[in-house]
């Protein structure tokens, strides 16, 4: 099936290959979108496509986002490969492809979760605490009790977008006072404080709202703070590929704050270090220095 559409019309105009098929939810087959800039230049992607409504409007939203040289193309679910260029009177400026996206899912290696028999498990914890399941205010609360568990412990998918480091950027890039929450695997309470994550670019550099996604993904689990942790620095200095990352996060754990010891307030702060910031003296202390005043 052949899903080409071409279409030049001034930006703010949708441009669907809806049109050719109103009723698909998911097609598939080769792409040629066109686009014209307010410049007068007409962006173009052409390639394979497998995706619904939503897919094409990204990929439409990726091209108008560019609007001299196209140099990107569109991995992942929207699947656009092949050339890309702008193109205009005076003919065919060329565009670099190169990979900037990719959609992530989060393989946790444990069984999908049950929602049934969790709801069905927390009425009978409830029973075993001698309170009654079927009471005005806890007929409801198995259910409230298994979304809420399963929304902690279930990652959430996100775009990872990278894109070419072509000033040569070699410094630290570092992002404070990301909030972070998740659930001991110890007492199944939760643990919540901040993370501070920095690298130094390789050959690309990564749309920085990712650094907090990534943490996100990591800590929407039944976790340890350490492991947590040395997962997110692993993570990024294997699909980033930088020369150094750092990680360090700072929590206060609720199985510590309100039972137990009853140590409210007291934070825990764990750090891991790969690459440059590991080996590289001076990088490591700028690095910690600036955790450390963050967390003042």
């Amino acid at each position: 099936m052949n899903l080409t559409k071409e279409a030049s019309r001034p930006y703010g105009e949708d441009v669907s290959l809806l049109d050719e098929n109103p009723m698909a939810d998911v097609m598939a087959g080769d792409m040629t979108l066109r686009d014209v800039a307010p410049s007068g230049k007409v962006h173009e992607v052409h390639g394979e496509f497998r995706g619904g409504a939503r897919e094409m409007h990204e990929a439409r939203d990726e091209i108008r986002g560019v609007r001299d040289i196209i140099d990107r193309h569109l991995d992942g679910p929207v699947g656009a490969v092949g050339t890309a260029g702008a193109v205009g009177t005076a003919g065919t400026v060329g565009g670099s492809v190169t990979p900037f996206r990719r959609r992530i899912r989060r393989a946790t290696g444990v069984a999908k979760p049950d929602r049934a028999a969790a709801q069905r498990a927390v009425a009978e914890l409830l029973t075993a605490l001698g309170r009654d399941p079927s009471g005005e205010h806890l007929a409801d609360t198995p259910r409230r009790v298994a979304d809420a568990l399963i929304e902690l412990i279930t990652p959430k998918e996100f775009d990872l977008t990278t894109f070419p480091n072509d000033e040569g950027y070699d410094d630290m890039v570092v992002e404070v006072g990301i909030p972070i929450h998740s659930l001991c695997e110890h007492h199944m309470l939760p643990f919540l404080g901040v993370a501070h994550i920095a690298y130094i670019p390789g050959e690309r550099i990564l749309g920085i709202s990712k650094l907090a996604r990534v943490a996100e993904m990591f800590a929407r689990d039944l976790q340890v703070q350490e492991r947590l942790t040395a997962q997110i620095a692993d993570w990024l200095d294997e699909n980033l590929q930088p020369r150094g990352v750092g990680v360090v996060i700072e929590a206060e754990h609720m199985c510590q704050s309100l039972r137990g010891v009853k140590a409210a307030g007291t934070k825990t702060v764990t750090s891991a270090l790969r690459g440059a910031l590991r080996t590289d003296g001076r990088s490591r202390d700028e690095f910690l220095s600036l955790a450390r005043t963050a967390c003042r």
